[in-house]
């Protein structure tokens, strides 16, 4: 008997699975709001079924049972071959690494994109499955010898473009860091500090070169951090604390940069437009991700 040949694999197959290899892990439900909006999530599952059997992808169950997927060697190679490669780094996950301590923060990293993308949607921009990078490096220091340049890594640079009332338009990039409460607020402090150096290294000696960060963005962007996985109190707490031990911190010159904070939960459920953030200049005032205060007549305790 002649074996059935694998049914054909649908174009949002190849969206979706080098979505996957870009952001290491996702979940059904997150792929199913980045790719399959307008279907049901059925076929969401019969498309990431049909990636599985042909051995381009495998899955993991979180604690809610739901999947969470990652490409093997054989999808990143498929990917790499169609010319899909959005970052220049391979990046393929053992089973054991999916499943491992950086899961739940590799899942909610990948949520704050998805906010935004379903935003963008909502308001006419463009933000899409490809306008976030997960753990870009950056040097914040020359190499010395044999000790290589320090570095800063952002959980995931977010590029986001928006669309003005006369049809002009507005380029925001976001620095994104995700805690979940398993630092110290000190260490969390340090992260930010490291920022602000980022902001001011130099890679050339000459007093009239650019900072290092200019052959990377236009501007600079901004820094996001977000909070998960802990209650309100702690995260009010641990706003509170950042900010004054990073304002303290001498490693930052006593210079400030933009930062805003957020709880995923706010993020997720109201999206960036809504009044969800904090910002480290008015922590007490909820705004958007653009600055932009509440309405007086709307406010809530939206605060982390």
């Amino acid at each position: 008997m002649t074996a059935r040949p694998p049914r054909p694999l649908p174009p949002i197959a190849t969206s979706m699975l080098a979505g996957i290899y870009d952001h290491r892990l996702l979940s059904t439900t997150q792929l199913h709001a980045l790719y399959t909006p307008h279907a049901g999530q059925r076929w969401t599952r019969t498309v990431l079924g049909l990636l599985e059997r042909r051995g381009f992808v495998e899955r993991i169950r979180s604690p809610r049972r739901l999947s969470l997927w990652f490409v093997t060697v054989a999808g990143a190679d498929a990917v790499e071959a169609a010319g899909a490669v959005v970052q220049s780094r391979r990046k393929v996950a053992t089973r054991e690494q999916a499943e491992g301590p950086l899961k739940q923060h590799t899942i909610a990293v990948n949520q704050v994109g998805v906010a935004f993308v379903l935003a963008a949607r909502e308001h006419g921009d463009e933000c899409g499955p490809d306008s976030w990078r997960n753990e870009v490096a950056h040097p914040i220091s020359p190499p010395r010898g044999r000790r290589p340049a320090e570095l800063v890594i952002a959980d995931a640079v977010l590029t986001y473009l928006q669309t003005a009332a006369d049809g002009g338009l507005a380029l925001h990039q976001r620095f994104v860091e995700l805690d979940r409460g398993t630092l110290s607020a000190e260490q969390l402090a340090a992260k930010v500090t490291r920022y602000t150096r980022l902001r001011h290294f130099k890679a050339s000696a000459d007093a009239s070169a650019e900072p290092a960060w200019r052959g990377y963005y236009r501007s600079w962007p901004h820094l996001l951090v977000v909070f998960a996985d802990q209650p309100r109190a702690r995260m009010r707490q641990r706003l509170q604390r950042t900010l004054a031990l990073s304002a303290s911190d001498p490693a930052g010159g006593g210079v400030a940069i933009p930062v805003s904070f957020a709880a995923l939960d706010d993020l997720t459920s109201s999206g960036p437009f809504a009044p969800v953030f904090f910002t480290a200049q008015q922590p007490e005032q909820p705004v958007d991700w653009l600055g932009q205060p509440q309405p007086q007549e709307t406010k809530n305790d939206a605060s982390p």
